[in-house]
Order: structure tokens, then sequence, then C-alpha cells
């Protein structure tokens, strides 16, 4: 009911069917005037082609002959060539699927989870820490400074530690409950 058309069972309910809802929506943003940064989903080796990297660009652009530094292991290479849903393009965009092929790196040296960037626009860096709002879902203990999770972040699984727990916030109220 009240999907395409408004429906006689729902009168009560005065807003805007489903589809009317839908069409109401304005696509998000592509931030393409940020640094390129494209985490790896799987990485191939072809034979006759070489190392193929997989992954999504969230933002910047990638196009044939850009130089791509990997992160952590700061490796560089130059792209030879740019594919989305298995045909040639002359640039990625934020949200698009891309296979690229890259020269010199074998398929052993990157990863799922390595995120590349542009060599020469603000390469991505390996950071030693970080500060971030962690989602606990369902955690049978008691979770405090020095636990350490798996998390996953993009494709990648790393493991870490918590170093200082800055606030505890109760997930039904959204109120601090310690700090």
């Amino acid at each position: 009911d009240n999907m395409i058309e408004p429906s006689a069972n729902m009168r009560w309910y005065k807003g805007p069917t489903l589809l009317e809802a839908l069409d109401g929506l304005s696509p998000p943003k592509r931030l393409t005037d940020k640094p390129l940064r494209l985490p790896l989903q799987d990485v191939y080796k072809i034979g006759g082609v070489g190392t193929v990297v997989v992954g999504r660009v969230e933002t910047g652009v990638l196009k044939p002959g850009d130089l791509v530094t990997f992160a952590p292991n700061n490796l560089t290479s130059e792209v030879k060539s740019v594919e989305t849903h298995k045909e040639s393009v002359t640039e990625a965009m934020p949200g698009d699927n891309v296979g690229f092929h890259v020269k010199h790196i074998a398929a052993k040296d990157v990863r799922r989870g390595y995120v590349a960037s542009n060599a020469q626009n603000d390469p991505a860096k390996e950071a030693a820490d970080f500060t971030a709002q962690v989602i606990v879902l369902n955690h049978p203990g008691e979770i405090s400074n020095g636990y350490t999770p798996v998390l996953d972040c993009h494709t990648a699984h790393v493991s870490c530690k918590f170093a200082e727990i800055y606030t505890k916030i109760d997930r039904r109220s959204g109120k601090e409950l310690e700090s």
C-alpha cells in the first residue's frame, strides 16, 4: 500500500508515496575535488596482463597514466589502464567500482585493505594512531583502555588497541554514561 499511488487503506497518511519520496531524493555530491582514495577490495595476477587491482573510488579521480602510491607499504606504480564492468574508461569517478592494471608491482606486494592514492597529490600515509568514534554491538564484557578489537574499515580488517576511551554513550538514550 502507498508505494506507487495513494491507497484507500491508508487514508490517515498524508505524506508522499514511496515512489514520490524516492524521486525527491537528491544524489550525493561526488568528491572529485579531494585527493584520490581507493581502498583495495582484491588483487589479481592475470596471465598476459600482469597485476590488476580492484576497488571502489571513494574520492578523487583515477585515470590511465596516473602515478599511484599504495599505503601502507608506499609502493608506487603507473596505472596502465582503468576498467569498469569490463569496459575501458578514460577516468573513474567517486562511486565507480574499477579494476586497474599497474606496472612493475607483483600481486603479492599489495593486498585487500591497502589504499591507492595519487602519488603527486597528497598520497595516503600509514597512521600510528588516530581518534575514532567506535560503535560496539552486543559485546558481552566490559570494554576499557587496552581493549584489542579487530576493526573493519572499508575493506581492511586490522587489529588495534584502545589507548584511551574518552567517553561511553548509552546506545538507547544517546546520553554520556562516563567520561
